[in-house]
């Protein structure tokens, strides 16, 4: 049976490569993170934000047991704060919405700060970059994240980005994720028409 979570790494894989800049903008334990940093080695850079202080001693723990190069900024803060921190284009960013895992179920993302997060971290991307978004509709406050997602993803330009959904169809409370990717090259006619169809 088809493991959603891992599959969408291996689209990240087919943008990210060594030195590249990526962002894991839902640390957690710091397995995405782990994933990124083995990734892009030491000449590359992975920023890595949660808002739970747990989730970023835990993260650094595990990343140092993991032999992970020294690639890596972790940041006690909001993703959606994301610009803050990062100044230059990524070739690729990792969503995982909900809570961390082992941890409090009443801290979680909302969509307050999941939109602000998620355009941010598009404004972030590379041509021919992507950006992956687990979406866990097994709660309300996911369920809902995920169709205000789907919502404003119907209205981006598909001359700039290409985003699919990800989803088993018959098993509707199971994670799915989106997939946006950056066009490599992008007509100059549609540079300047952000709502062009």
């Amino acid at each position: 049976m088809i493991d959603l979570l891992s599959l969408h790494k291996q689209f990240i894989l087919t943008h990210l490569k060594p030195g590249d800049v990526c962002a894991d903008f839902t640390m957690g334990n710091g397995h995405d993170t782990e994933f990124l940093s083995k990734t892009i080695g030491p000449e590359g850079h992975v920023y890595a934000f949660d808002i739970q202080k747990q989730a970023v001693e835990s993260t650094a723990v595990n990343l140092k047991n993991a032999g992970c190069p020294d690639n890596y900024t972790l940041i006690n803060a909001s993703h959606h704060l994301a610009c803050d921190y990062i100044h230059e284009p990524i070739k690729a960013g990792m969503f995982n919405l909900g809570w961390l895992p082992g941890g409090d179920k009443s801290i979680t993302t909302m969509r307050a700060t999941t939109m602000p997060a998620i355009e941010a971290a598009i404004s972030l991307l590379d041509r021919d970059a992507v950006l992956t978004v687990a979406v866990y509709p097994g709660h309300p406050e996911g369920d809902a994240e995920g169709h205000m997602l789907e919502e404003y993803f119907e209205t981006l330009s598909r001359f700039k980005l290409c985003i699919t959904k990800i989803k088993i169809v018959n098993s509707p409370t199971s994670p799915y994720f989106f997939l946006i990717e950056t066009k490599d090259k992008i007509n100059p006619k549609y540079e300047q028409t952000d709502n062009a169809k």
